[in-house]
């Protein structure tokens, strides 16, 4: 079974082919998918779609936040917004945490100050609510490490991490995984392959980020986008520069996702989803 941390299957690039989308990753054993929301108005579309789609995937799951990218058009009453959604969204099983939350200062136009105003408060909601966060961490992570430090966040999920060895280093100190996916399949990622290749086994999670991220033979293929049902093929070259065999990383990645979004792993393990469990 596969496991895919981050994948933006509400993206519009998948509006017109969603069912098709969900049925390749059934057929090549997506089992679990973790879907973040980016805005506020989003929460209440994302919890649908995890629902609709629940029995063609069975770990299928959603967190609640508004993304770094769009804090420019969020508005204050977002959080508000956001912390009455996720006390909704706290007796539906599906619910696994908040995200997708951050800092990024490597595109340009976005407002600093509206950033770090969003971010401090959502953090805030997760130590309110004692949930973990799927973190989008570019070029930002001293920032964020510092303002994770200032608060009791039980775990999570730094995505796509691109930082050094030594930030990897506090990121697993404070309880987080570090997501790896299509980047490292480009032979000029040297960073992100020797985090790979150096890190502990147990601080690292697999993921597409889909329809964004795509691996290195996309569009060699004529592929329009990234989807997660090539998640296992980006988790196989993920194991091929590990340096470890396809079954011992499918049950590493999987057992280190369960362990940071308790919550999943909760829902994996009750009796209705007994494959998921096994």
């Amino acid at each position: 079974m596969w496991i895919d941390t981050h994948c933006h299957l509400d993206a519009p690039e998948f509006a017109k082919n969603l069912p098709e989308v969900i049925q390749t990753s059934v057929d090549n054993n997506v089992q679990a998918i973790l879907l973040p929301a980016v805005k506020a108005d989003d929460c209440q579309p994302v919890r649908a779609l995890a629902n609709q789609y629940s029995q063609q995937i069975p770990g299928l799951v959603y967190t609640l936040g508004i993304h770094p990218l769009y804090t420019n058009q969020a508005k204050e009453g977002d959080i508000s917004i956001l912390e009455k959604e996720i006390t909704q969204s706290l007796s539906d099983p599906r619910f696994v945490g908040i995200g997708e939350i951050g800092l990024d200062y490597f595109v340009e136009g976005l407002d600093p100050h509206k950033q770090e105003y969003f971010f401090n408060a959502q953090l805030d909601l997760a130590q309110q609510f004692k949930l973990p966060v799927i973190l989008h961490v570019r070029r930002s992570q001293d920032a964020i490490l510092k303002a994770l430090r200032l608060r009791k966040i039980p775990s999570g999920i730094a995505h796509a991490f691109n930082g050094s060895f030594q930030q990897a280093e506090q990121f697993i100190e404070l309880g987080f995984k570090l997501g790896f996916g299509g980047a490292a399949t480009y032979e000029r990622a040297l960073q992100i392959r020797r985090l790979l290749t150096e890190l502990p086994i147990d601080s690292i999670v697999t993921e597409t980020d889909a329809p964004d991220i795509p691996p290195a033979w996309l569009r060699k293929e004529g592929i329009a986008f990234n989807e997660p049902g090539f998640l296992p093929r980006i988790a196989r070259s993920l194991a091929s520069i590990r340096g470890i065999n396809e079954a011992e990383f499918s049950a590493a990645v999987w057992r280190n996702a369960m362990q940071v979004l308790p919550r999943w792993a909760a829902l994996c393990a009750a009796p209705s989803n007994s494959k998921l469990a096994s």
